[in-house]
């Protein structure tokens, strides 16, 4: 019973997607524990604020495209596109999944509002700018994804790379830097090559109630390129920040995981509109978005050791 409800709670929240989250929390706490700066408590209240977020996103996601039809449209889902399913195999009723979305986001408000008080605005303009663009991803009357093409994917890029690691790196320094915003700037689109990804999959789906991803504009073969774009600007930006002196030296560590984006990029390029084959570029992205994230973090572990 236990493990069918944990089973249960993984998929509904979308759980192996926290990565998303957890990985810009990391790389924001390590750029500030390299300055000096590091509370426990306050990272670990961070990291469950993003956590609910992240689980808020795909909850509300879930219902606002089960209203549009969009879930219902896709004849092609994937373990990584396509909704988590919930409402359509009912396991949730849609009213339960606005309902546990709304409570996450509840929670992370609560969290925000907390980090905030202790240590500073910054904290809550950066939560609700976040907690805004998450919900207004597909709920009415924003709807970011229908306002126009790269809207979507921007919103992402901008939520869970610079507000994300600075808003970590602000908790533990009450301070922002050029280098945490710099850094920030490759996580973010690493995380939004892994949305865009998704998108593809997606295609006729979103197409068929005027959603506007860029993959559904721009057709699959040509959105195929920007996804290659926005990898290799991962490593570009990485790179130009090591050549100006605003990042440490020690980044070159992320350098191997060129070998994860360009297997990635080869199977996009390839597989843009076979979703059976697409499936295991999707997966590499998100090895890719984990491996960087992670090798970021243990280059500012040797960057503090080395001086």
């Amino acid at each position: 019973m236990i493990t069918s409800r944990l089973r249960t709670v993984v998929s509904v929240t979308r759980a192996p997607f926290f990565v998303a989250e957890i990985i810009p929390v990391l790389v924001g706490t390590m750029v500030a524990w390299r300055a000096g700066y590091f509370r426990a408590d306050l990272f670990v209240l961070t990291l469950i604020g993003m956590i609910c977020v992240n689980a808020a996103l795909n909850m509300s996601n879930d219902y606002f495209d089960h209203l549009s039809g969009n879930d219902e449209a896709n004849q092609e889902p994937t373990p990584f596109s396509g909704g988590s399913r919930t409402i359509q195999n009912g396991v949730l009723a849609p009213r339960q999944v606005l309902m546990w979305s709304l409570f996450f986001y509840l929670m992370a408000t609560l969290i925000g509002l907390y980090l905030a008080w202790a240590r500073g605005l910054f904290i809550l303009w950066v939560g609700l700018a976040g907690i805004l663009m998450a919900f207004f991803h597909n709920a009415p009357p924003v709807r970011l994804y229908y306002l126009a093409p790269g809207v979507g994917e921007l919103a992402i890029g901008l939520g869970s790379g610079p507000l994300v690691v600075l808003g970590s790196y602000y908790v533990q320094t009450q301070s922002v830097s050029w280098e945490a915003l710099w850094v920030s700037v490759p996580i973010g689109l690493l995380v939004t090559a892994i949305l865009y990804g998704n998108e593809f999959p997606d295609y006729w789906a979103d197409r068929s109630v005027g959603k506007k991803t860029l993959p559904a504009v721009l057709g699959q073969e040509r959105a195929a390129w920007g996804y290659a774009g926005i990898i290799l600007g991962a490593f570009l930006v990485t790179l130009a920040g090591i050549a100006a002196g605003v990042l440490p030296y020690a980044l070159l560590l992320v350098l191997p995981t060129l070998a994860l984006a360009l297997r990635s990029i080869r199977g996009m390029m390839r597989d843009h509109s076979n979703t059976e084959r697409l499936v295991p570029a999707l997966a590499t992205t998100i090895q890719l978005d984990v491996a960087f994230g992670m090798l970021v973090c243990l280059s500012y572990v040797v960057a503090r050791l080395i001086g």
